[in-house]
């Protein structure tokens, strides 16, 4: 079985990362900022999501900070959670009988960015991270946590 060394392994997380972090950071910005959270509500209460408004917060709240926090590889494993679960809504509540091609209003899109999340959620930030940063920084006491008598 081949297998990538680290450093191809940890670029293509980077790259990963940073796709699909830009793309749910410009969807967050549109619903949060261009859009704006009403008119957003009202198109999600005429396509039947439930829930519009709350909807709508989740949506442009989860994908702006949770693309950032992609691109920034801070939280990564939480931040794909909470998208995958943003895009498993949107693919059950909207896209899911208008077959696979966005032009039809298709799931193709919802889909590759809920899988890719799904899977930085699983693999992690990477090497090129702030997560990882953390995580070198922190070093285990030898003799367990401190505790105070």
């Amino acid at each position: 079985m081949f297998v990538f060394p680290a450093q191809i392994r940890d670029l293509a997380i980077l790259i990963a990362r940073l796709g699909i972090g830009i793309i749910f950071l410009a969807h967050g910005w549109q619903k949060l900022f261009t859009v704006g959270l009403g008119p957003t509500a009202a198109g999600f209460k005429a396509m039947g999501v439930p829930l519009p408004t709350l909807s709508a917060w989740y949506a442009g709240i989860v994908e702006f900070f949770g693309g950032a926090l992609l691109i920034l590889g801070l939280a990564v494993p939480i931040a794909g959670v909470l998208l995958f679960l943003d895009m498993l809504g949107a693919f059950f509540t909207v896209h899911v009988g208008h077959g696979m091609f966005v032009s039809s209003g298709g799931s193709e899109l919802v889909i590759a960015l809920g899988v890719g999340s799904l899977l930085l959620a699983a693999v992690g930030a990477g090497l090129y991270s702030i997560d990882h940063a953390i995580a070198a920084n922190r070093t285990p006491t030898p003799h367990g946590p401190k505790t105070i008598p």
